[in-house]
């Protein structure tokens, strides 16, 4: 099995591509060891001194170290990790866990309007930034404020304030001009 690694735009963050189906859809976040009990895979990254968080996506796993850990000192143990556990044929999640799906639901006099944000991250936002190892999706939208969760590689990188600025909010705000604001929210 040969597992590649790729850089994020978080310098805490690495990706790590097996090479094969991780999640067949959704994805599942997992911000601290707590979390983790459900995800046999993502509880063996755990185990590796340094690791803070863990993400799946559908191709990727991605590990975020803290930081003052190395990532030369830890990387060869996370890439181990990934490997025994898929040689150990267990599943990545538990029966009892669910990917997830995404989006929170929305209901009220917004719903056409949220409908459009949402096809909007879909298309143009989440492709984008599953490249980087990160997930970004729909939380809320009230009095013409976004509210969006960043997870992986986007939870903690320096530069999202940015992509939400710049990026998300700009592309959200010239196609839907009910939406004034884009900001995070942590869950």
């Amino acid at each position: 099995m040969f597992i590649q690694t790729e850089s994020t735009p978080n310098p805490a963050t690495l990706k790590f591509l097996p090479g094969q189906t991780v999640l067949p859809t959704g994805t599942a976040d997992f911000p601290n060891r707590e979390s983790a009990d459900v995800s046999p895979l993502a509880s063996r990254v755990y185990a590796v001194d340094g690791v803070t968080g863990v993400f799946l996506g559908t191709d990727f796993v991605t590990v975020t170290k803290a930081d003052a850990v190395e990532w030369d000192h830890i990387k060869p143990s996370v890439l181990g990790a990934i490997m025994e556990h898929y040689q150990s044929g267990q599943s990545v999640l538990a029966e009892a866990a669910n990917p997830q799906a995404g989006h929170a639901e929305h209901s009220g006099e917004d719903g056409e309007i949220v409908s459009q944000i949402k096809e909007l991250l879909d298309t143009r936002v989440r492709p984008a930034v599953a490249q980087d190892g990160g997930d970004i999706t729909f939380y809320g939208f009230e009095e013409g404020v976004v509210y969006l969760h960043m997870q992986g590689a986007c939870a903690g990188c320096p530069s999202s304030t940015i992509t939400l600025k710049m990026g998300i909010e700009n592309l959200l705000r010239h196609y839907i001009p009910e939406v004034t604001e884009v900001r995070p929210v942590a869950v």
